[in-house]
């Protein structure tokens, strides 16, 4: 094909409409179609990168391959297309003028004044770029997080402006809406939306295409009067309707010919009816679960409903590939306590202990994991959920009483869990950790390997502290088993108990892998695990 097409997502009325589901639905629909593509999220934030965020603020933090911590919708870029994504694919203001200064400072302009345009602009027209030409992608998609009219947005309204200028044909909008539904009037209104095209209209942008988010059927009246006063064909106007499941949404698309509009405007074959059988199929087993089993979340941010935004969507794709309904039931790590656990675990059928950082609820994590060991039931611990196994264990069966992790307790006598060498110097927060992807070989015999069915595998990464390897021989004699080691530096990876009938702790993210298209194999397997625990218990009961 000629070239990289420029797809841009913008948002009108009110935030969280689904600009992200939408850019996602967008790509898979195009790849059905036999194109090729990336997305990427701009941000207007001034922060370098939401690793430095607190969940409360922002949700999760999500890492990619190349060990870039960024906003939790590439996770949704990623779950629909199946496409790996990367540091490029997530631009923030932090980030633009960050790099605008440094070229300053280094005299690349030459003595010139420094402006938001030329230069902040054509910083960001060059982070979008990037991606067409280095990544021979036959479209773009770039979401621009925020509402249209924050100050904040400006400068990228302001680049898509001039990209629009520069590429005509080969740059088109998408502007996602509301029309909000009156029910004393009984009336879908369209004023909102024409309001914000206007908005997008005097920053110099007309979009070519408009979906509307809705609770109630658009009719062809209300299309027709969008479509007037928003100066796009009605057939450009397009009903994103609420759906069942954030899964629904490519169908949904597709139904409403998105893609279409889409390839129409940049002047590319439509091509065949895209085949989403394989999509259709896991909808239709996640609809139409044959069992069901209860798991118990256990962290510090559960009544964040964005906060393990990953974990959630595994236990989907998980519980979909066993033919499950995973009910997940999030439990916050503080209340628990010897005295409650009983109570407050009933009726799992599985128990997840959630990664995070700090001291908050970590006790609580630790109380969990004791009953999920001594009660037997299937567990899987996460990052530090991983840590607090070991720690966990160390307490209650190596009779380590004081043991904890230095992250929490610099002068434990048994620190189980220490700070990495290369990390104990380094003062500044912001991308120090150990971040992406690393090499994992699994031990033969174990459970994990099962799980994988290979030797050498990759997951990615985001932590400070690590399994003190002072402790490992006595722990794998009292029969807690180094199952993964990343040979490279010597690191303890997974950990898993021999007496146990699924009981697996792993020091890497396996939420950050896990697709539609790919179902992560830890998630598959523990699903799997509480299935056959809810089963045997069932036939006892």
């Amino acid at each position: 094909m000629a070239g990289t097409k420029y797809i841009f997502v913008t948002g009108g009325v009110a935030s969280s409409l689904g600009k992200g589901i939408i850019s996602a639905s967008t790509a898979k629909l195009l790849q059905a179609r036999g194109y090729s593509t990336t997305i990427q999220k701009l941000d207007p934030y001034i922060n370098v990168d939401p690793g430095t965020l607190n969940p409360y603020e922002h949700g999760e933090c999500y890492v990619t391959e190349d060990g870039a911590e960024t906003d939790l919708d590439l996770g949704h870029y990623e779950r629909f297309s199946n496409v790996p994504t990367s540091q490029a694919n997530n631009v923030t203001t932090g980030r633009i003028y960050q790099t605008v200064i440094n070229k300053e400072r280094r005299g690349d302009y030459l003595g010139e004044t420094v402006q938001v345009i030329p230069h902040i602009t054509d910083e960001i027209k060059r982070s979008i770029k990037i991606l067409g030409d280095e990544g021979n992608y036959d479209f773009v998609i770039t979401e621009i997080g925020g509402t249209v009219g924050d100050i904040e947005s400006l400068p990228y309204i302001e680049a898509v402006r001039q990209m629009r200028f520069e590429l005509g044909d080969d740059c088109i909008v998408i502007h996602l809406t509301l029309i909000p539904y009156l029910a004393a009037a009984q009336e879908l209104k369209t004023k909102p939306t024409q309001h914000s095209v206007k908005m997008l209209l005097e920053s110099g942008v007309q979009p070519q295409i408009i979906v509307c988010r809705t609770q109630k059927p658009l009719n062809e009246n209300i299309k027709a009067k969008i479509s007037l006063f928003c100066n796009v064909p009605v057939s450009s106007v397009i009903e994103s309707i609420d759906a069942e499941t954030i899964y629904d949404v490519p169908l949904l698309m597709r139904e409403e010919k998105l893609d279409v509009e889409v390839l129409k405007k940049v002047g590319l074959p439509i091509g065949t009816y895209p085949d989403l059988s394989n999509w259709e199929a896991f909808l239709d087993r996640l609809k139409n679960p044959k069992k069901e089993v209860k798991v118990g979340l256990i962290g510090k941010y559960v009544e964040l409903k964005d906060a393990y935004k990953s974990i959630n969507e595994s236990f989907i794709h998980a519980g979909a590939e066993n033919e499950c309904k995973v009910n997940v039931e999030s439990i916050h790590s503080e209340g628990l306590k010897p005295e409650n656990i009983k109570d407050k675990l009933k009726g799992l059928d599985g128990i997840l202990v959630a990664p995070g950082f700090g001291e908050r609820g970590i006790e609580g994590k630790i109380t969990a994991i004791n009953f999920a060991r001594e009660q037997k039931i299937p567990f899987l611990g996460i990052c530090l959920g991983m840590q607090c196994a070991v720690v966990e264990y160390a307490r209650n069966v190596l009779n380590y009483k004081t043991a904890h992790t230095t992250e929490i307790d610099q002068k434990t006598k048994y620190p189980v869990i220490d700070l990495m060498e290369d990390q104990k110097k380094i003062d500044k927060k912001g991308g120090t950790m150990r971040l992406g992807s690393y090499p994992c070989t699994l031990t033969k015999g174990t459970k994990i390997y099962s799980i994988y069915k290979e030797e050498n595998i990759a997951e990615r990464h985001r932590h400070r502290y690590e399994f003190n390897n002072e402790f490992l021989d006595t722990y794998r004699d009292a029969g807690m088993i180094p199952a993964g080691i990343n040979l490279q530096d010597n690191l303890v990876e997974i950990i898993e108990l021999k007496d146990h009938p699924w009981f697996i702790g792993v020091q890497f993210h396996p939420e950050y892998r896990s697709t539609v298209a790919k179902p992560h194999p830890v998630f598959v397997g523990f699903i799997g695990a509480c299935i056959k625990y809810h089963d045997q218990l069932h036939v006892a009961g």
